[in-house]
């Protein structure tokens, strides 16, 4: 491209030296460099006039400074001379390659000067105009930068935005999560097994169960039963299935106890329901078998032998009966009879099952010939089948000989069964007889007992009668039971809701307790003990030490003088006494003495708080046990019974003196505990050194290979 442009330039020249004069010329030769310049440049641009404005000054200024001589050769001779034409031609191609000839440079100053700064102008324009490049370039790329930065700005704000979205759907997730989890759970309906609507439903599911267990062996056995009755038995048939296909349904809701708590989710019971063996037996019993009957006909209910696969419903209901009735002895009994009756009944419907295979009337073991009028009646048919069952399993009466092999199996297994219905029979009934007589054969024991002892000590003939009548009273009232020995077996907090329901109201009667804490009511009533009275026993007598305060539950107590007829006044139902003399009231006249006579009237059911139980239930509530004593002290200032010199006074030495002796018991106990610990720690301690000597006997009688090896397997297992 250099070689072109010099050439253009040549031929342009030419035309322009004819009438040019030297400024002009000046000017071409400064345009002609300029050429030069821009076709090395190779870019349009750079003809700019801000360019020709300086280079148009710097060929004057050369011009003033060295002036040209003139010449007679023209200017085209001298610009075609062979030096400069190689010269030019060799700058034009050092220029197009990269301007670096500084050896042509030198020629052209010695014999061309302004040729030269032309040149070197015009280079420097170029470094200009490429320094002007790197800069546009510096500063296209500054701008690319920029907007790169500017797109990442974005592009991070768009991923900041995408995250925020991202944050604020997981808010939203978060929050949506949160209230599901606060909204409460839909409630479903779940049956309680322990609730009466369960024992309820299980009478339900009972009555088809039974109906299935009896009357679907009956029809397949006697066809007259089926054909004479479809209509029902379709009826009853299809309502049992429509109970099964609930009980299945409730039992898939039925809640079980997990961790103490009834779960109440519908996946996890069904869940746990699908686990259960009775599952199974459930989808068995709801197989639809009853489409048989439109291949087989209707009068074939051996189809639905499947429906007694839920006879576990039955016995479950038995048993759920048997832990609620309150005569369950006697639902033993009966239940056991049942049993029985079934199994004699299913009996029958088999016999006659066979003799219908085998042909009636066909030998003397079979039914009879059912064509005479008499055997052909249903009720004779069956009634003479369950007979003839009553008879084999019972082995009570004589049956007729079997004749044919299957009629001897048949009653091999027969005898077999009665055998083991008989010893169930015996046993349980046996075993029900003495458990319903269990109370009152210990009862009589303990009668049987008191009357050897009175007979061996010789008790008059009316203290022995009055011991009897008593005991009579206790069996006759049902007051035998001991009701500590009934109740060891609850757990303390039953025990004391039981005492509470029993003997709390009564509590409450007496003056003293009516405003104390409920926690010292509730240990009060767990002492209560109850004691009964015949007639004209007494209960105290004046001068008595006492050691027990009573509270009257039931029955009439006279008090009464000292001549034992004489009656100041009558204690009912709710009275109490005595509860001066067993809080120990400091300065009391009397002091713990019993102040009357008291005498039951009839037979009387008292309960008796003794003095030990009260102190030490108080123990634990002292300011109960202040508000007491001050209650007694007004009673007694009330009936002028206390001396208040003595009651102002201070601790009594008495007092001081038991308190001592607590304290003495209490430490002979600790010492002992301590004694103990020691004799324990001892025998550690010399079992700790004989373990220390073994193992250093055993260190001292390690070898070093042994040791070595050790190490070596250590090493291996690291590596």
């Amino acid at each position: 491209m250099a070689k072109i442009c010099s050439e253009s330039s040549f031929s342009a020249r030419q035309r322009l030296s004819i009438n040019t004069s030297n400024d002009e010329l000046a000017a071409m030769e400064n345009g002609d460099s300029r050429s030069h310049s821009l076709c090395e440049d190779g870019s349009p641009r750079a003809l700019s006039s801000g360019s020709h404005r300086s280079l148009h000054r710097g060929a004057r200024a050369v011009a003033r400074m060295n002036p040209i001589e003139e010449r007679n050769d023209s200017f085209l001779e001298r610009i075609r001379g062979p030096t400069l034409k190689d010269a030019t031609i060799g700058e034009s191609d050092t220029m197009c390659v990269g301007h670096n000839d500084t050896q042509s440079k030198k020629n052209l100053s010695s014999k061309w000067p302004l040729a030269t700064y032309n040149i070197n102008n015009c280079n420097n324009t170029d470094d200009k105009k490429e320094d002007k490049k790197d800069e546009i370039k510096k500063d296209e790329k500054k701008e690319e930068g920029k907007k790169e930065e500017k797109d990442g700005d974005k592009k991070k704000e768009e991923n900041k935005d995408e995250k925020k979205d991202e944050k604020k759907d997981e808010k939203k997730d978060d929050k949506k999560d949160d209230k599901k989890k606060e909204e409460p759970l839909k409630e479903i309906w779940i049956m309680d097994p322990s609730a009466d609507q369960y024992y309820r439903w299980l009478s339900v599911i009972a009555g088809p169960v039974f109906y299935n267990l009896i009357m679907i062996v009956t029809r397949a056995s006697f066809n007259e039963l089926q054909n004479s009755y479809s209509k029902l038995w379709i009826a009853l048939d299809y309502t049992s299935d429509i109970i099964y296909y609930m009980d299945t349904f409730v039992r898939s809701r039925t809640g079980y106890l997990e961790q103490g708590l009834l779960v109440k989710d519908a996946k996890k019971l069904r869940a746990k329901y699908r686990t259960t063996s009775q599952f199974k037996y459930d989808m068995i019993s709801m197989i639809p078998t009853d489409l048989l009957f439109l291949q087989y006909g209707f009068n074939n209910p051996e189809f639905r032998f499947n429906r007694l696969c839920k006879i576990q419903r039955l016995f479950e209901f038995f048993e759920r009966t048997e832990t609620r009735t309150s005569f369950p002895n006697m639902f033993r009994i009966s239940n056991l009879v049942l049993y029985i009756l079934i199994i004699i009944h299913w009996n029958a419907c088999v016999f006659f099952s066979i003799s219908k295979s085998i042909g009636f009337g066909s030998d003397t073991w079979v039914y009879p010939n059912i064509s005479h009028p008499e055997h052909g009646r249903l009720a004779r048919k069956y009634i003479y089948s369950l007979y003839w069952s009553t008879l084999t399993l019972t082995t009570i009466g004589e049956t007729p000989a079997p004749v044919r092999d299957v009629e001897f199996l048949f009653v091999i297994g027969d005898f077999l069964t009665g055998v083991l219905i008989f010893a169930s029979i015996v046993g349980n009934v046996g075993a029900m007889i003495s458990n319903m007589n269990a109370s009152r054969a210990e009862f009589q024991a303990k009668i049987d007992s008191i009357k050897q002892y009175m007979q061996f000590r010789k008790v008059t003939k009316d203290l022995e009668a009055r011991v009897i009548k008593w005991f009579d009273y206790l069996w006759t009232e049902k007051k035998t039971c001991d009701e500590k020995e009934v109740l060891k077996t609850l757990p303390d907090k039953l025990k004391a809701e039981i005492a509470i329901n029993v003997h709390l109201d009564t509590l409450k009667k007496v003056r003293i307790f009516q405003d104390c804490e409920a926690g010292l009511l509730i240990e009060l009533v767990l002492k209560l003990q109850p004691q009964v009275f015949s007639p004209g026993d007494y209960i105290c007598k004046k001068g008595d030490i006492g050691r027990e305060m009573y509270i009257i539950k039931e029955g009439k107590l006279a008090v009464v003088a000292d001549d034992g007829v004489t009656q100041f006044v009558v204690l009912s139902d709710g009275a109490y006494f005595g509860e001066i003399s067993i809080l120990g009231i400091k300065g009391s006249k009397a002091g713990n003495r019993r102040t009357a006579n008291i005498r039951s009237v009839g037979y009387s059911d008292l309960f008796a708080l003794s003095k030990d139980d009260l102190m030490e239930a108080l123990t634990e509530y002292p300011e109960a046990k202040k508000a007491l004593e001050e209650k007694g002290k007004a009673i007694l200032m009330k009936d002028n019974l206390i001396d208040e010199a003595v009651a102002n006074a201070g601790a009594d030495p008495k007092d001081l003196d038991e308190k001592i002796v607590k304290l003495q018991g209490n430490l002979d106990v600790m010492q002992i505990k301590f004694a103990q610990l020691m004799a324990e720690f001892t025998s550690t301690q010399a079992r700790l050194k004989q373990r220390v000597t073994q193992m250093e006997e055993k260190v001292k009688s390690i070898k070093p290979e042994d040791l070595s090896e050790v190490v070596a397997d250590k090493d291996k297992k690291v590596q």
